[in-house]
């Protein structure tokens, strides 16, 4: 996770929303990303979104089999669907994302059963420091 928080402070200081990730397979990060949707003035370019291109790109393959993702905030519907449909195994994530989180907190994606691939989710890993650099970033932003 701390990989994670790392790509969230580049986000930060680029003025992005800082959201990082990195996708790990076989002990070995194979992804690594953080939002661009501000400089690259596309709203899917969110830090999963990239981080999953990334990995389907190094193992040529549209599935993850074998992934975990190490998120530093709970997920949208989009990148949880994303996650879902590209058979990522497991999604580790920092903090709650009460507005727009598809883990846990709006809604739960993962547990519906009508997809029929499951991702194993595990939240609260860093939740401390994954929320704080959120609310720094708002604070700064509010000024």
């Amino acid at each position: 996770m701390s990989l994670a928080l790392k790509e969230a402070s580049i986000a930060f200081e680029e003025q992005e929303i800082p959201i990082g990730c990195i996708i790990v397979y076989e002990d070995k990060v194979i992804a690594s990303a953080h939002n661009t949707k501000q400089q690259s003035n596309n709203s899917i370019n969110h830090a999963e979104m990239l981080a999953l291109n990334q990995a389907m790109a190094y193992l040529n393959s549209k599935y993850l089999y074998g992934c975990t993702m190490y998120l530093t905030i709970e997920p949208c519907a989009m990148c949880s669907g994303a996650m879902l449909n590209c058979r990522l195994e497991k999604l580790v994530y920092g903090a709650k994302e009460p507005r727009y989180g598809c883990g846990g907190s709006v809604y739960n994606l993962f547990e519906d059963k009508r997809f029929p691939y499951r991702t194993k989710v595990e939240s609260g890993i860093m939740e401390e420091e994954c929320a704080k650099l959120m609310q720094d970033f708002f604070a700064l932003r509010r000024k």
